[in-house]
């Protein structure tokens, strides 16, 4: 995957994030990143072969899920230590 590849990441990302906000239920936005992971592989990534385009998709996907996951990991925990400081003040 080349390095323009990588930022497909965050726009799945974001479409998935639009998707939830439209009606999406939580459980199924992983099961979305990886289609919409999918789709990008086959047709922007690798349009000339579907086998890699699957693969690079599925890695695009699964990327995407982790980014969402890591940053909602981060976030939760800085507004914890914040709740928790504001609470021994």
């Amino acid at each position: 995957m080349e390095v323009y590849g990588v930022a497909i990441i965050p726009i799945v990302v974001g479409l998935v994030e639009v998707a939830k906000t439209g009606g999406l239920p939580n459980r199924f936005a992983p099961i979305l990143a990886l289609m919409l992971g999918i789709l990008a592989g086959i047709f922007y990534l690798e349009p000339e072969n579907v086998k890699e385009g699957v693969l690079k998709g599925v890695v695009v996907g699964l990327s995407s899920v982790g980014l969402y996951s890591a940053t909602r990991n981060v976030v939760g925990k800085k507004q914890m230590n914040k709740n928790e400081e504001e609470k021994n003040d």
